[in-house]
């Protein structure tokens, strides 16, 4: 059973700045490389691996993507590999953009 728990810009936002969560862009390298949120860790979709996430073990794992569709995705990969997981930035960079936050890249 796939548990999603969303998250919106200002739970995010708040996390990023107090450094309580590590923000996984699955997005493509392309994607990330043309603007991300500040912060934020590219871990892409195409070549995700949930083991990889053991670098941040002990933190607040947030996946995030364009819209909320590939955080999904590998929120359910790594609930598949044993990780428990359960958060993702719903709307995600788009979301971002829209809401005036700031970017970098």
């Amino acid at each position: 059973m796939t548990t999603v728990i969303d998250l919106d810009r200002e739970t995010v936002a708040a996390g990023l700045a107090d450094g309580s969560l590590v923000l996984v862009d699955v997005r493509e390298p392309h994607e990330f490389a043309a603007g991300h949120i500040p912060g934020s860790v590219s871990l892409p979709l195409s070549s995700f691996d949930p083991g990889d996430l053991a670098a941040y073990e002990g933190r607040r794992i947030v996946f995030s993507c364009a819209a909320g569709v590939r955080s999904v995705q590998a929120l359910m990969l790594s609930q598949a590999a044993g990780l428990d997981l359960s958060e993702h930035y719903r709307g995600g960079f788009k979301d971002w953009i829209l809401s005036g936050g700031p970017v970098e890249g």
